[in-house]
């Protein structure tokens, strides 16, 4: 076995052992297990200063942004964010390139112990042990610490009051926009979802929000005023002033906290994504100081440069092959926009999955016009509604003329392709497993031909 297959077997073994645990979508409104495990660990998270982004939907886009803008400017970089798509590396990005399987599995192997610990402090009080996503934030911040880097760009897991990730205190908290999901564990009303979020608001820090609700936008203004130092939100302190798109992405201009900048081109799709790029932007000003501005040339390169694997992501031009995380009606509608606005409403076969805590009915309901014929699957998470159910629920929704059904990813992709018409379009939705099942496959694919 070569070298790079054994920590590549070792840091598949740390994936395994993290899924012996709770699962992910499990997570226990609870914090101090996280603290006790960083405590011991000497509170690696309190070695690198931290922005910490929250929100409902654009918070992995908007955290690499932050995190490319920063890199541009010459700071060694963590970016954490969650889920991965294809391998549990990508969660964890030192100067924007995944974490090795060698870093990982050794300092994985450094903090089992410690783990290890809690787990048996946690039972022996008749707590469950620490969760999977639990321990990876344990596990996140000590890479990090490792490396070392200057600032981590920390995206939450769910939530925010009570997400291990809140161990660690934030600079700068940025929320993107607010809205419902997760309600069986964050809240049933925007309010209550906007309260949990609130919590990573740190005494002395300073607000960069979306544009929110009204019932949000109270929540985080009256936290901010109890503990932080300012807010900036959206549409008041800054704007996108307009969007061009073009096949490439799209060229905008911006107000932001310390002044505009001009005919900017970002490689992403989707005018929502211009305004992530203005909530990254002014995060990006307020924690070096409201009164700097950046500079054009490196903001320029790092836009340029910025990507968001997964979010309205162009695989093919033949026939057009759109990936796209949206689960979620709120993610769904911004892809329904998208679809229309920047690929001109082709005609558009979708590729669906979604998994059983999620609302299915809201975020197909939100694709009807976007779609004409929808392919619904089952993607490899054990959390997916299963086949025969999605397609009762579309068939429901849409009719039975318009859904089909195929066993797997893979040959739900390949009966798209062969219902679109010319000129028409694949859209891939509904989960991120969905989406990396795709990419995996497309990887593999890729890897045979080199071969």
């Amino acid at each position: 076995m070569s070298t790079e297959s054994y920590w590549a077997t070792k840091a598949d073994e740390v994936m395994d052992a993290l899924l012996t645990r709770i699962p992910e979508n499990k997570l226990r409104p609870r914090l101090e297990p996280t603290r006790r495990a960083v405590e011991l660990l000497g509170d690696p998270q309190k070695s690198y200063r931290v922005i910490h982004v929250t929100g409902t939907n654009g918070k992995t886009t908007t955290t690499r942004i932050i995190e490319r803008i920063l890199r541009e400017l010459g700071l060694r970089t963590g970016r954490f964010t969650s889920p991965h798509l294809v391998r549990l590396n990508e969660r964890m990005a030192i100067d924007g390139e995944p974490v090795g399987d060698q870093q990982l599995a050794e300092v994985w192997a450094d903090i089992e112990p410690i783990l290890a610990m809690v787990d048996a402090e946690l039972e022996a009080a008749g707590d469950t042990k620490l969760t999977f996503f639990e321990a990876l934030a344990v596990l996140g911040f000590a890479v990090f610490a490792d490396a070392p880097v200057d600032v981590l760009v920390l995206e939450v897991g769910m939530g925010g009051e009570w997400d291990s990730t809140n161990v660690a205190d934030g600079d700068v908290a940025v929320f993107t926009p607010i809205s419902i999901d997760h309600a069986e564990r964050l809240g049933s009303t925007i309010a209550e979802i906007a309260k949990t979020k609130s919590g990573i608001i740190k005494p002395g820090a300073i607000v960069v929000s979306s544009a929110q609700v009204p019932e949000a936008m109270q929540v985080l203004e009256a936290k901010t005023a109890e503990v932080a130092e300012r807010i900036a939100v959206y549409g008041r302190d800054f704007e996108v002033l307009d969007v061009e798109p073009d096949i490439a992405g799209q060229r905008f201009s911006v107000k932001t906290l310390t002044s505009d900048y001009r005919d900017l081109f970002l490689p992403l799709h989707g005018e929502y994504q211009a305004e992530n790029a203005a909530l990254a932007i002014s995060a990006v000003e307020a924690f070096f100081g409201v009164n700097n501005r950046l500079f054009d040339d490196v903001l320029r390169v790092a836009l340029a440069d910025s990507t968001s694997p997964g979010r309205l992501q162009v695989v093919s031009r033949s026939p057009l092959t759109i990936l796209d995380a949206a689960h979620n009606p709120g993610g769904a509608e911004s892809l329904a926009r998208a679809m229309k606005n920047t690929f001109g409403a082709p005609k558009t076969v979708a590729v669906i999955s979604i998994l059983n805590d999620k609302d299915a009915r809201g975020l197909l309901e939100a694709l009807n016009q976007t779609a004409e014929t929808f392919v619904v699957t089952q993607s490899t998470s054990p959390r997916a509604i299963e086949t025969h159910e999605l397609e009762k629920l579309a068939t429901e929704i849409f009719g039975v003329t318009r859904v089909k059904s195929a066993s797997t990813p893979h040959r739900a992709l390949e009966l798209a392709k062969e219902l679109t018409a010319e000129g028409g379009a694949i859209v891939v939705t509904g989960s991120i497993t969905l989406v990396g099942d795709v990419l995996k496959n497309i990887q593999l694919k890729a890897d045979d031909e080199e071969e």
